[in-house]
């Protein structure tokens, strides 16, 4: 079949990876797409994943038999929903506005889980007219406090703060403004202290998923876990502590709630569902949901899926997974980010990226990476510019040959955490 990607970026790049190694995938087009991927596809750079008609108008000229819609700008915008009402049936991997708002409305997401019994953090939300009320909601919390804007806010819209009086002057710009509309309603959740992974559920909207290789991002730009929040620095895959124990506990009190949650509540939800999570205790709490995969989670658990994956999406948005394996490479795969320097803040593009971008034994996605036009020359055009994956027999081993990669690799200014997966590394020592 002709399949239609949606996105540009390393989750894309990774994607793309795999579905063009499926004997199902006759041709495989990503709009905009980067120049990775370009090797395993054809780009369609004048297509906007937001410019729904052409969308519609493309998928019926090169007659696409399956949407994947990469990023959740599109799905939050009811790109499925626009589909439908134009008469298209199109099978699209992905959920329509009312599943999306799982992740556009983190309100919505709350109340979501306090209906179906899904363990999260307490939790209020507050609009302008009940600031007075928000700011008495934190005095009853203890420090640190978590505010989110209820909208999409380009990753940026979570401000975690100590101070109790900084906590209210947050919440009074938040609500003011500070992050558009998107924070015209607020969420204030207790702050839950444990250790996070991520777990990527694909749900064919009548009871049917499957559970894919759960990841560990690591955000922070800095070792140790120091310094701005990124978009992502690295992950990993196996994630130690969620072993078999953990990973029931997560499947009966959130998988299966959530699904069944959705069905119960008439949405017919087709398509990724990332589950941020936090082991408290060795017990799992939802921090999140996310309507499509993650970034850089999505680099380290394609690698890990044995299966083949159009089959797998072609199910879902079907609505039937029934008899869809998902199979697990047992090795472990780890995923290093090479960023910008100046990266999250400001930071050069255009800088020409040379060295070995095809090296044995690992895979470079890329990112943020663009094609020079006076020489076709590969150059960086994001802050967050390549991923680099690897496969061994453990993390450590994994790690290593990804290093051993980026040291063939060169931009100017190029920078990468060389610390992904050490705080795994001492928990497999403790246990």
């Amino acid at each position: 079949m002709n399949i239609l990607l949606l996105g540009s970026g390393g989750r894309e790049s990774a994607l793309a990876w795999k579905m063009a190694q499926s004997p199902f995938c006759e041709k495989l087009y990503i709009a905009p797409g980067n120049p990775g991927t370009a090797e395993v596809g054809e780009n369609v750079p004048e297509l906007k994943p937001m410019d729904f008609a052409s969308v519609l108008v493309f998928c019926r000229d090169k007659s696409v038999g399956l949407l994947v819609v990469g990023n959740e700008d599109p799905l939050v915008g009811g790109i499925v929903d626009y589909f439908r009402v134009a008469g298209s049936e199109l099978p699209i991997v992905g959920p329509d506005s009312k599943g999306a708002a799982l992740e556009g409305s983190k309100d919505f997401a709350k109340r979501f889980m306090a209906e179906h019994g899904i363990p999260t953090a307490r939790y209020r939300s507050f609009t302008a007219a009940t600031a007075a009320e928000g700011r008495e909601f934190l005095s009853e919390l203890k420090p640190p406090f978590v505010l989110k804007a209820d909208g999409l806010a380009a990753g940026k819209g979570v401000l975690i703060i100590d101070s109790l009086e900084e906590a209210r002057a947050a919440l009074d710009e938040m609500l003011a403004g500070k992050f558009g509309a998107s924070s015209a309603t607020v969420v204030i959740e207790e702050f839950l202290d444990g250790i996070e992974c991520s777990v990527f559920v694909l749900s064919d909207g009548h009871g049917g998923y499957r559970i894919l290789p759960v990841a560990k991002d690591y955000k922070r730009i800095g070792e140790g876990d120091t310094g701005l929040n990124t978009g992502g620095m690295g992950a990993v895959s196996p994630v130690v502590f969620a072993d078999d124990v953990f990973m029931s506990k997560v499947e009966e009190r959130i998988v299966r709630p959530t699904v069944e949650g959705l069905i119960a509540d008439g949405i017919d939800y087709r398509g990724f569902i990332f589950l941020g999570l936090i082991s408290v205790g060795g017990e799992p709490m939802v921090i999140e949901y996310n309507v499509r995969m993650g970034d850089p989670e999505t680099e380290v658990v394609m690698p890990r899926l044995a299966s083949d994956l159009v089959p797998l999406l072609a199910a879902a948005a079907a609505g039937d997974l029934a008899d869809i394996p998902a199979e697990i490479d047992q090795r472990a795969a780890v995923t290093v980010m090479a960023v910008s320097g100046g990266y999250p803040e400001s930071y050069p593009k255009g800088l020409e990226i040379t060295g070995e971008l095809h090296p044995a034994g690992s895979i470079v996605f890329h990112a943020g990476t663009s094609r020079r036009a006076v020489d076709n020359a590969l150059v960086t055009s994001g802050g967050r510019v390549l991923a680099v994956t690897s496969r061994g027999a453990n993390p450590a081993e994994a790690l290593s040959q990804s290093y051993n990669a980026l040291e063939n690799i060169h931009f100017d200014g190029m920078y990468f955490r060389r610390d992904i997966g050490a705080d795994l590394r001492r928990l497999e020592i403790k246990d």
